[in-house]
């Protein structure tokens, strides 16, 4: 028997997951109720007399909803939110078709249409959170009622897709995730080919190009049949309108470029088969989506099929085309990647979403490989890339991510495309999972979060308790209670991030790593160090991380940045925002290297560490996590800051 029981018990993330659980999850419900979402289901299943609302892939969001509630709720059981998830379910079996269908915007608009432009109007994405909400609602609850209805819908597909050429793959890559973790639930075999012949014919389209001209058009036609059909069906009482996205700055000609990269099929990865996708292209979440798929098939059929392009792609994203803060997506419209290089903080749309598909990908492949390198990108995107997205108070949000802003970007409660932020909370509900992997005679600790855990695997029991002071100090305690004592590798995560390492074993120095401190953030500098011993009781390894704060540059090819650095300090990148510096033009302040300091402030922002330096004309200067920005109104803020010329060059 294989099993580990997790559960996160302080700290950081505890925090964060309890705001996750008590406001976050309600705000997006009555988020979801607001804006009609979930009225679309009631036009179906109780014809409901209001116009249908939202993007025609709006069912999606529910359904990552209905996932973080499902991951939620074993950890903070609350009845409210029991009522609200049993009666959601009921909905979307009421709302589904006999046999298996469920797309509200054709079931409302086009009666009896299906599978209509498949590139563009994500049935299929849409049906595959749906899938992954009903694995993990199976997962966390063993009932069977989600389950059922989610196997409806999988068959739906396996039927009408089963066998069928290289025009019939998903535009947005999403639903081979979901049914490669059905398969694994389920055990049916047709549902990891189906994932497959997804993954594989995808890019194998000729007649791509005119494919796609020819559903822009007819989705447009129908996006306009079905809002004049919402109007006439509009309730006295009509529903606001969905709100604004944040501004988003535009480099030069980027609409020409969107419609080079969607005629060539980059836009959507349809440009060439997975196996030969070694440039990470096009639009970021689907890319990272779909690399996800890829090593989760690799995984799960112990087949090495994609393991050259995800080895290859990985590389060339984290060395050439991920920002500072591990961010992905450095073009607006596109949402996706640019060429090599092509980072400009200005311009950085950095989707929050785009950051949480890498760390799905990361997840997988340390999961496939055993290498801490991806674990270690894993913890740096976690802190950075994504967690910016989710504000302090669980109610307000950003979408793109830009490592500069001069006005237009400030949280809000929702959006027009509202899919990062229940997105966010079913992964911060499930970080639980993430912490640490047992295999053979080994326990691999990922993430050094404060947590408990029992493992039971290959005939070892133990419990294993975490208690870490990250992100704000750089000491971690892992106490070891084993019921067994069989000899176990311990492997612990040495982050790229920390130029000296510590490890104690009860209480005695039994390694010291030290190394330059790096100037680029590389997560290939991670590796393990392995303890292997009989464990006894109370055993207790103590590790001590270096957290001085530091200077981090950009490859001197990003020309954005020349002569500029940003300051990280732990796992944190940080940021100057202009409520911290009121007396100062952020963007064109001259840092003074040699005065940075930093400190822990129980005031700030809840209690924060943060960085102090000076400019070189000796003005006071106050760094902040750049995860933490605007969460006190409306800012500018910059990441990367200015240096004299010859510390530039040092």
């Amino acid at each position: 028997m294989n099993e580990i029981r997790s559960s996160i018990t302080d700290g950081f993330w505890k925090q964060r997951r309890e705001v996750n659980a008590r406001q976050a999850i309600f705000h997006q419900w009555q988020q979801l109720e607001r804006t009609g979402c979930i009225d679309n289901f009631r036009i179906l299943a109780e014809g409901k007399p209001f116009a249908r609302r939202g993007w025609f892939f709006a069912d999606s969001d529910a359904y990552k909803w209905l996932e973080a509630a499902a991951r939620i709720l074993p950890v903070y059981p609350n009845q409210e939110l029991t009522t609200l998830v049993n009666a959601f379910i009921e909905l979307i079996g009421k709302a589904q078709e006999t046999d298996g269908y469920l797309y509200t915007f054709n079931q409302i608009h086009f009666p009896g249409l299906r599978w209509v432009n498949l590139q563009i109007e994500h049935e299929l994405y849409c049906f595959g959170h749906l899938i992954e909400a009903g694995v993990t609602h199976f997962e966390t609850t063993g009932k069977e009622n989600l389950l059922d209805i989610v196997g409806k819908a999988a068959d739906r597909i396996v039927e009408d897709f089963s066998g069928k050429g290289t025009g019939a793959t998903p535009g947005h890559q999403e639903v081979e995730i979901a049914l490669l973790r059905l398969y694994k639930v389920t055990g049916e075999n047709e549902y990891l080919e189906m994932a497959h012949q997804f993954i594989e014919m995808r890019g194998r389209d000729k007649g791509f190009a005119f494919n796609i001209l020819r559903q822009s058009i007819s989705n447009g036609r129908r996006v306009a049949q079905a809002e004049a059909h919402s109007k006439t069906h509009a309730a006295e009482e009509d529903l606001p309108s969905l709100p604004p996205m944040n501004r988003a700055e535009h480099p030069p000609l980027i609409k020409v470029r969107w419609v080079i990269n969607a005629l060539t099929g980059k836009l959507l990865q349809q440009h060439k088969p997975v196996r030969k996708q070694t440039v990470p292209v096009g639009h970021a979440v689907r890319f990272a989506y779909q690399m996800t798929a890829a090593a989760m098939y690799d995984r799960l059929t112990g087949d090495s099929a994609y393991e050259s392009a995800l080895e290859e792609s990985w590389q060339r994203m984290v060395a050439r085309r991920m920002y500072i803060t591990g961010g992905i997506g450095a073009l607006p419209v596109i949402e996706g990647f640019g060429r090599d290089f092509e980072l400009d903080p200005n311009f950085a749309y950095a989707e929050t979403c785009a950051a949480l598909g890498s760390l799905f990908w990361n997840r997988e492949m340390a999961g496939l490989t055993g290498e801490a390198r991806f674990s270690d990108l894993f913890e740096w995107q976690l802190y950075n890339a994504a967690l910016v997205g989710f504000g302090l108070d669980g109610r307000t949000y950003l979408y793109n991510n830009p490592l500069a802003a001069d006005g237009g970007i400030e949280r809000r409660p929702w959006y027009q495309v509202p899919c990062c932020p229940s997105n966010l909370s079913r992964t911060i509900a499930g970080l639980d999972a993430d912490i640490l992997t047992a295999s053979g005679d080994s326990i691999e600790l990922q993430q050094y979060i404060s947590s408990w855990h029992h493992l039971q695997f290959n005939q070892h029991e133990l419990l294993l308790a975490i208690e870490s002071r990250l992100p704000w100090y750089g000491d971690v305690q892992i106490k070891i209670q084993p019921v067994t004592t069989r000899e176990i590798k311990l492997h612990l995560r040495m982050p790229s991030w920390s130029a000296k390492t510590e490890i104690l074993l009860n209480g005695e120095v039994i390694q010291t790593f030290a190394a330059d401190q790096a100037e680029r953030f590389d997560p290939t500098r991670a590796s393990w160090f392995v303890l292997e011993r009989a464990w006894q009781q109370d055993d207790q390894i103590t590790l001590k991380f270096d957290m001085s704060p530091h200077l981090l540059r950009s490859d001197p090819k990003v020309r954005s940045v020349r002569g500029k650095a940003a300051l990280a300090c732990g796992p944190l990148v940080y940021c100057l925002e202009s409520c911290d510096n009121p007396d100062v033009d952020i963007f064109n302040v001259v840092l003074d290297p040699d005065s940075i300091t930093s400190r822990f402030d129980p005031d700030m922002l809840g209690g924060i560490r943060i960085i102090s330096g000076k400019t070189i004309q000796g003005q006071p200067l106050t760094f902040i996590p750049y995860f933490l920005w605007g969460n006190r109104g409306i800012s500018t803020m910059t990441v990367f800051v200015k240096l004299n010329e010859n510390q530039s060059s040092k």
